[in-house]
C-alpha cells in the first residue's frame, strides 16, 4: 500500500530541523515523505533541500492555510493512503506499521490517527486529538484522554485500535479514493476543525474512522495559533457551527443549532467572568460569520444526513462542568 506523508509547512524552518529527522529516520522505508509548501517566505525549503534531498517538495503559489493547504498539494501526489502531519510532530519507530495494517485489512476504514502525547510532557495526551475524536450533541468536540483543558496521564488506557468519530488533524491517514471522493477539506474553514467535518462526512457516507493505540507521535500543539489565541477561539467556534450546519441530520438541524448559540453565549459570559474579553468578542464574531454564510453552508448539505447516532453522549459540557467529570472513562 503505496503512503505518503505530507508535511503541511509555512515559514516553519525550525520546525523542520527539529522534528523533520524523526519523520525521514521511521518512515523512508514504508513511505515517501513531502514538505508541501505555503508560499514560505523564510529559507525553509533551501534548508529542506539541502539537508533531506530525499524529501520531495510540493509548492503551493499561497497560503491558503490547513485546508487549502493540502487540498492543492495533494493534486500533485499519488499514493494509496495519504498521512498528513503537522510540522511539530515527533514520531516513533515502527509507527507507521500497525496502521498500514489497518488499512489493509479493513476497506471501510476512511481515515486513522495514531495516539498523541504531549511532546512536552511525554506522559500525558496532547490536546490536539490525543486518543481519538467524538463529539456530543451540540457538536462540541473532545478525545479520549482530553475532555476540555484536561489532559489524562497515558497508563495505557487507550493502547487498543477502536472506532472513533473524528481523526486529529495533526496527524491523520486518510485513503486518497476517500479524500477525493468527499472533495478534499471544505476551504472555507481555513483552519480547525476541517478533519471534523471531513471525518463526519465521511461517516454520513457510512465509512469507519479509527484510532490506533499502537502507533505514538508526539505533538507540540500550538506551534502555528496558541491556544490562548483570540482568532483559535473565533476559527473554533465558527467552524464546529458550519460543521453542524453541514453534516447534522435533518430532523435536529435547527433544534441543535439553536441551542448551541445558547450554550456558545454562556462560554462568552464565562470568558468575560475570566477577564477574556478578546476571546468574548471572538465568539461573537464567530456567530456573525456564520449569520453572513448560513445559506452558503446550507447548500453545500449532502444527500445522506440520515445518521442519528453522531454523537457519543449528549452534553460533554453538563457533564464536564456540572457534574466535575474529567475522565473520558466516567462518562455516560
Amino acid at each position: 500500500m503505496k503512503t505518503a506523508i505530507v508535511i503541511l509547512n509555512w515559514n516553519g524552518k525550525k520546525l523542520l530541523e527539529q522534528f523533520l529527522p524523526s519523520v525521514v529516520n521511521y518512515s523512508s522505508k514504508e513511505a515517501e515523505v513531502y514538505v508541501a509548501d505555503n508560499a514560505s517566505t523564510d529559507d525553509s525549503i533551501s534548508f529542506v533541500k539541502e539537508h533531506f534531498p530525499t524529501v520531495k517538495i510540493v509548492q503551493n503559489t499561497e497560503n491558503g492555510g490547513y485546508a487549502k493547504g493540502y487540498n492543492d498539494a495533494l493534486q500533485h501526489i499519488e499514493a494509496d493512503v495519504f498521512c498528513l502531519v503537522n510540522s511539530d510532530i515527533e514520531v516513533t519507530e515502527n509507527w507507521l506499521t500497525p496502521i498500514i495494517d489497518v488499512f489493509s485489512r479493513e476497506e471501510n476504514t476512511a481515515a486513522i490517527q495514531p495516539k498523541i502525547l504531549d511532546y512536552k510532557d511525554k506522559t500525558k495526551f496532547e490536546y490536539a486529538g490525543a486518543g481519538g475524536g467524538f463529539i456530543d450533541a451540540f457538536g462540541y468536540p473532545f478525545c479520549r484522554g482530553r475532555l476540555f483543558d484536561h489532559l489524562e496521564t497515558d497508563n495505557g488506557q487507550f493502547d487498543d485500535t477502536s472506532k472513533i468519530f473524528w481523526a486529529s488533524g495533526a496527524c491523520f491517514f486518510i485513503r486518497s479514493s476517500v479524500f477525493k471522493e468527499l472533495q478534499g477539506f471544505d476551504e472555507d474553514f481555513f483552519a480547525h476543525q476541517e478533519e471534523i467535518d471531513l471525518c463526519w462526512r465521511a461517516n454520513n457516507k457510512g465509512y469507519d474512522i479509527k484510532y490506533v493505540g499502537t502507533s505514538t507521535v508526539y505533538h507540540v500543539g500550538g506551534a502555528t495559533l496558541d491556544t490562548l489565541n483570540p482568532r483559535k477561539t473565533y476559527l473554533n467556534f465558527r467552524n464546529s457551527l458550519l460543521s453542524l450546519l453541514k453534516n447534522l441530520p435533518t430532523s435536529k438541524l435547527f433544534s441543535v443549532i439553536f441551542l448551541r448559540l445558547v450554550l456558545d453565549g454562556l462560554a462568552g459570559v464565562k470568558f468575560l467572568i475570566e477577564l477574556k474579553p478578546k476571546h468574548l468578542f471572538a465568539i461573537l464574531k464567530a456567530h456573525f460569520s456564520f449569520y453572513k454564510n448560513f445559506f452558503k453552508f446550507l447548500k453545500k448539505r449532502g444527500a445522506s444526513n440520515k445518521s442519528q447516532n453522531y454523537f457519543f453522549i449528549k452534553s460533554v459540557v453538563w457533564q464536564y462542568y456540572a457534574l466535575g467529570r474529567k475522565l473520558f472513562r466516567d462518562l455516560k
